[in-house]
Formats: C-alpha cells, structure tokens, sequence
C-alpha cells in the first residue's frame, strides 16, 4: 500500500474516515500510530484502540455464546417432543378400537405432554359412531361455531374467541388463554384436536405446530377406519 506524503492539512474528518476504509492495512504499516490512539471509555478513562477493539471482540463472542445456547435449548426441546411424538404415534398405531385410541391421546398429551388442554372432536352422528369418551357434534354444529378454523383446513395457533373456546374446551374455555389446533381430514373433515394453555402468548400465531400435525397426520390416518367399526 502506498499513502499521500501531500496530504491536505485541511483533510475533513469525513475523508479521513472514508480513506481509513479504503485501506484497512493503513495501521498494519504504521502500527506505532494505534499506540497514539485513544477511545473514551464508558468509565471515563480512556482506552488504546487495541483495547477497544479486544474489548468489542469480547462482547460479540458473548453475543454469540448466548445466540448458540438459545439455539441448543431449542434443539434439546424439539429432540424430547419428537421422542413424546413417537412414542404416543406407535401408541395410536396399537389401539385396538377408538376407545383405546381416545384414552390414549388423552392420557399422552395430558401426562407426557403435559398440557394443560387438550380436545378432540369428532364430527358426526354420535349414535352411528363407535362408543368412546370424547366430544361428537354434527357438522352443521361444528360449521356453526368454529367454521372459520375448519376452512383453512391448516393448523392455526393463537388466541380464539369465546364461541371458539367454548366449542373447544366446554367448561374449561374461560382458563384457556391460547390455542393450538389442527382440523382432521380424510377425504373430508372428520374432527379437530386442539391444545390449550392459560398465557395468552403461549401458542402465538407465529408459534409452529409441527408436532401437533404430525399427530394429526397419524390420526387423519387411524380413525376414518375405526369410525366405521361399530
């Protein structure tokens, strides 16, 4: 690198500063100058540019260690899920009528998984379908009341409306601030299992549901065969 010996005296702070990014090795060939320069510090004292610099380099390397153990906390939380998720998947796959199955959900996401609501519903005549412990409502019914969740036919996540709520989780739907929840589907819609929690920011509309669809997937494909069993 080669520097102006001519240099302006009236050189502006401005040019200085873009000289000084054109030629990052200026203090390589004249490192006695980075002993000249001095910083004030959030002390008051003043500091060597060196110093500065190891000082910023220390706090980005402090940002980073956190930004890292955010995303191994988050790692740790999806493998257990995953684990939960195909434990209690294998489970459906073994029951043997929708009895068991219902029981099963149900006693997964309430002990393993420890939420705090859980729903599932089935669409359809009550008196046409196998005997089991969970909520059947016809579909003009269901249309009726959560009409809006059924023809997105996605899972959704966030804070629903009373009549949502009340549909959902029946006396519970004052307590649940937030929801997770998928619609069930084969061919048509056949139900919808919801999850709920009393922060109203646990399930945010951003929040993924992933794993909740995948046990929505496993049912959309078990139960249509045990709706038929009677």
């Amino acid at each position: 690198m080669t520097t102006d010996t001519n240099i302006d005296e009236c050189l502006t702070a401005d040019q200085i500063k873009d000289y000084l990014k054109n030629n990052p090795d200026f203090f390589i060939e004249y490192p006695d100058l980075i002993e000249l320069i001095h910083l004030p510090h959030k002390s008051g004292a003043a500091v060597s540019l060196i110093e500065r610099q190891v000082s910023t380099l220390r706090e980005r390397n402090q940002e980073m260690r956190e930004r890292i153990n955010l995303l191994l906390e988050a790692a740790k939380t999806n493998d257990k899920l995953f684990e939960k998720t195909k434990r209690l998947i294998i489970s459906l796959l073994e029951a043997d009528d929708l009895s068991t199955l219902v029981d099963t959900l149900s006693e997964s996401l309430g002990t393993d998984f420890q939420v705090e609501f859980h729903s599932l519903i089935l669409f359809g005549d009550q008196q046409a379908l196998p005997a089991c412990n969970t909520k059947v409502v016809g579909m003009d019914q269901a249309n009726s009341q959560i009409g809006t969740l059924l023809r997105t036919n996605r899972p959704i996540s966030g804070v629903l409306g009373s009549e949502e709520l009340s549909f959902l989780f029946e006396d519970q739907a004052a307590d649940v601030g937030s929801v997770a929840a998928v619609p069930l589907s084969h061919g048509s819609i056949f139900g919808i299992i919801a999850i709920g929690n009393s922060d109203p920011n646990y399930y945010r509309s951003s929040m993924g549901t992933l794993f909740l669809s995948y046990i929505g997937d496993a049912l959309n494909r078990i139960v249509p065969k045990m709706l038929l069993e009677k």
